[in-house]
């Protein structure tokens, strides 16, 4: 009775077992900051994910997505946090928990959840980066002004990652760009690139006509891409090239 006990127990913990839901990538993510004004996530072992928060009169409070890419004690980040503060605590949790010093800033593009928090890096001496039409729009709307400009692509560094900051086209603003990070094959996409499910957004700068046509460039020149950070949401694969390009696909 004793041995039939011990099979029945065993057939039933595997059934257990087999009906838990199986992991996937999103699983793998982990919150490794958080505060009131900024959320950190890892991604990969060179990859975190970085969340402030806006406010605004069209959508209420959204959260706006960043990327940090470290290798070798030295950082890149992409966008910066919505306002100082924000970047303030983005800048100490990366020198203090990474360890590692910021190399550079990249605005995706002019608007404020991109440059919102561009004069915290300066107060610190981290050189800030953009496409030159991103800072042309950021002088005439007011908004923070990148340091240095670059035409259509610059490559940086964080330790051995080598980060392709490159211009595809028009979409969710005339200068929005795309970062890729090869070794990782990790995407951030800004704005440019919808989360899952997601609504069409704040159109008054954008570009609907040519916006299908340019992801369709980002995809062909990043087939192997994995990981792929949206300006807002939720991040995922591939899968959110191909959403992005139905949304605003003209029939």
């Amino acid at each position: 009775m004793k041995s039939l006990s011990g099979i029945l127990f065993l057939f039933f913990t595997m059934i257990i077992l087999n009906c838990q839901p199986q992991k996937t990538s999103s699983d793998k993510t982990k919150i490794v900051y958080q505060s009131d004004n900024l959320i950190i996530t890892q991604l990969s072992k060179n990859i975190y994910q970085h969340i402030s928060f806006l406010n605004t009169e069209s959508f209420g409070k959204v959260s706006c997505n960043g990327m940090i890419v470290e290798d070798g004690n030295e950082a890149v980040i992409l966008d910066t946090p919505t306002n100082d503060e924000s970047s303030e605590e983005l800048i100490s949790w990366i020198k203090n928990n990474l360890h590692s010093k910021v190399n550079a800033v990249v605005a995706t593009h002019f608007h404020d959840d991109c440059v919102g928090g561009l004069k915290e890096f300066d107060k610190n001496n981290i050189p800030s980066y953009a496409n030159n039409t991103t800072i042309e729009l950021a002088k005439k709307n007011n908004a923070n002004v990148p340091g240095h400009g670059f035409n259509d692509a610059i490559t940086l560094n964080a330790g051995k990652q080598e980060i392709v900051i490159k211009y595809f086209g028009e979409g969710h603003t005339k200068d929005n760009v795309v970062a890729y990070v090869p070794e990782q094959e990790a995407m951030f996409g800004g704005c440019l690139i919808k989360e899952k499910d997601a609504t069409k957004g704040y159109l008054g700068d954008a570009n609907v006509h040519a916006w299908s046509e340019t992801v369709e460039k980002v995809k062909k020149a990043y087939p192997d891409v994995k990981i792929v950070i949206p300006g807002h949401g939720d991040t995922g694969g591939q899968e959110l090239l191909d959403y992005t390009i139905q949304l605003f696909k003209e029939n």
